[in-house]
């Protein structure tokens, strides 16, 4: 009888475990398989023309639509406002400044920092098909194993069943050429939008080209919001939405006068919307259709992507992830800070950073002297930029409209919330001292920390720091820092930066010099005093391109036509990055303001320089080819 109990217990036993087994195997989940990602990028726009974004913009369903099962972004930035910079920064997650990749039309290009790659590389590691379709741009040299495909008939189509995604799309409607219409195509082409539908900015002329461009500009951008809805409705057809992860955003600003090129709000807010697919809500703490107020930016991108697909994030990559499961929303709509860039976009030497901290942006302009309007070729090929420009000429603007034409602040600070195109400068008013000063020492501490490789002429980081930028920033982190702090007088009052100046002139270092004369041809008619000093180095100095900041000072101050130092100067130079960035300096001297003539002969010219297709542009508009 127990014999018998005891078998009937075992049996029972027996069956309940095998029935507890298949049950716990039934309900085990599946691993999940990481989402698909799809990035459409839309060329050369900001916020500010998207009702999205804007009151001043127009509608994009398309775009809309996606907002709607997802999440709005009404602070993202570019940390550069032009192509190739831009997209450095979104595949390395890097700032430009720091690795290299911040000049623009690229006469070198640099290598990824040590260790680090190309964060696709680490996505077709873990198994993704990577594709992009298909601008790549890039300032940086770019390594095999970055995608599976790139070219105009890429797509995450042609991938294995079941593999993961991560696709780019690219849209070019709305880029710059775009605006690159005729007087007679003005007169025969009528615009969907109407040019009294919105309001010109404050710093334009309102001229009827002016409402004409931006009308064409804004059909230009339903036609992208069309092109959004097509990817949309392929990844729908393909049964794809419900596991894609869709951002939408612009690759930097937009193209009217004055955006792309430049570090005003126009040139680098950017419209972002992501989809958050059904079946990975879970990996998106915030509200689905809510707006995202938090500071994001194109550094962001990278860490971002693979965070989402579960991978680890680099520590060489200087952005943050923005969404992943362990991104709270609280922390991520706090992040308020960003910071920018603007160096040499094709042949137009500059050199600006930007922070923006809340709603206060503070511009540092290291070369102010170099005024926004001075001739960019590709810029100037937009008739709206030739009537600014004919207009100012002509006395015809007003002091906000003329901004764009006369030497700018060293340092200016702006509320955006009050002022989103940035025409009051509060640098001066001493009700914003104090918020001056914090913004002016934040943006320092982040130059010094990087550190800036612009403090040395591009020529010179082509010659002696381009194979490795990174480790050649680290290795001259103290120069950097002491020629941040030279170029930083210019801030002070002259009387108290006069003797550190004398003393930066008399350095054996060629760099302590050059950002010494830059400061005084910033400080202008106050260091006048300097003249005898910088004369000397006009025809003495090692370096060729001081011996032109040299002349430059002394042509701004009006004690000298600078005209041969400079000319003979270009004929010396075999360097077509030193010999550009003499030519910037050349085309200063020429513009309206001081006028000095040149007579440049081409047979003087160094053939590695004259054949070199940027500096083609400068002797193209000095009338020299």
């Amino acid at each position: 009888m127990f014999k018998n109990n005891h078998s009937i217990i075992f049996n029972t036993c027996a069956i309940l475990l095998c029935a507890i087994t298949i049950i716990s195997c039934q309900t085990k989940p599946k691993e999940e398989l990481p989402p698909n990602i799809v990035w459409i990028t839309s060329e050369d726009n900001s916020k500010h023309y998207q009702k999205l974004f804007d009151d001043n913009g127009i509608p994009t369903p398309n775009i809309e639509s996606l907002a709607k099962e997802g999440l709005i972004f009404s602070r993202a930035f570019s940390n550069a406002p032009v192509c190739s910079v831009a997209r450095s920064a979104i595949i390395s997650g890097c700032y430009g400044p720091r690795i290299g990749a911040q000049f623009h039309r690229k006469m070198a290009v640099v290598p990824m920092p040590d260790s680090l790659k190309m964060f696709p590389s680490y996505l077709r590691q873990a198994g993704y098909y990577t594709t992009n379709n298909s601008k790549e741009d890039y300032n940086i040299i770019k390594s095999d194993g970055v995608w599976d495909e790139s070219s105009k008939k890429a797509s995450w189509k042609n991938r294995a069943e079941n593999q993961p995604f991560f696709h780019v799309f690219n849209i070019g409607v709305s880029h710059e050429s775009s605006m690159h219409f005729t007087a007679q195509g003005m007169d025969t082409i009528a615009t969907e939008t109407d040019i009294n539908s919105f309001k010109i900015q404050p710093n334009h002329p309102d001229t009827d080209l002016f409402k004409y461009t931006n009308a064409l500009y804004r059909d230009k951008i339903r036609e992208m919001d069309r092109q959004v809805g097509k990817i949309i409705k392929e990844l729908k057809e393909d049964g794809r939405l419900d596991d894609t992860f869709i951002f939408y955003f612009g690759d930097h600003g937009g193209v009217l006068p004055g955006s792309k090129g430049y570090l005003y709000e126009t040139g680098l807010h950017v419209p972002m919307v992501v989809h958050v697919p059904k079946n990975y809500r879970h990996l998106v703490k915030s509200q689905i259709g809510s707006t995202i107020n938090g500071f994001v930016s194109f550094i962001d991108l990278a860490p971002t992507v693979l965070n989402l697909a579960g991978i680890s994030i680099p520590k060489e990559i200087d952005g943050t992830a923005f969404l992943g499961k362990d991104i709270e929303s609280e922390e991520l709509n706090s992040r308020n800070e960003t910071y920018s860039y603007a160096d040499r976009f094709d042949e137009k030497y500059d050199m600006v950073r930007a922070v923006r901290k809340g709603k206060y942006k503070y511009i540092r302009s290291y070369q102010p002297f170099n005024y926004d309007g001075l001739m960019n070729n590709y810029r100037y090929k937009q008739l709206a930029y030739q009537e600014w420009q004919s207009l100012y000429n002509d006395g015809k603007l007003n002091e906000l409209q003329s901004a764009f034409f006369e030497a700018r602040s060293p340092e200016m600070l702006f509320d955006i919330d009050t002022d989103p195109y940035e025409t009051k400068n509060l640098a001066d008013d001493p009700a914003y001292a104090t918020t001056l000063i914090t913004m002016r020492e934040k943006l320092a501490s982040w130059v010094k920390e990087m550190p800036d490789l612009s403090f040395y002429p591009e020529h010179y980081l082509i010659e002696k720091a381009f194979g490795n930028p990174v480790e050649f920033g680290k290795k001259h982190k103290e120069e950097i820092q002491k020629y941040t702090e030279i170029a930083d007088l210019n801030l002070l009052n002259f009387d108290n930066a006069k003797n550190s100046l004398t003393t930066a002139l008399k350095s054996s270092d060629p760099w302590d010099r050059y950002w010494a004369i830059i400061a005084c041809s910033t400080f202008g008619p106050q260091a006048i005093g300097m003249e005898s000093q910088i004369r000397e180095m006009a025809s003495t100095d090692p370096e060729l391109i001081n011996r032109v900041r040299a002349a430059e000072f002394l042509g701004i101050v009006k004690k000298l036509d600078p005209s041969t130092v400079m000319t003979n100067s270009l004929y010396e130079s075999d360097k077509p990055s030193e010999a550009l960035l003499i030519l910037n300096s050349i085309v200063l001297m020429n513009s309206g303001k001081y006028n000095y003539k040149f007579n440049i002969q081409l047979d003087k010219i160094a053939k590695t320089v004259a054949e070199d297709s940027e500096v083609q542009l400068r002797l193209k508009y000095l009338n020299i080819l």
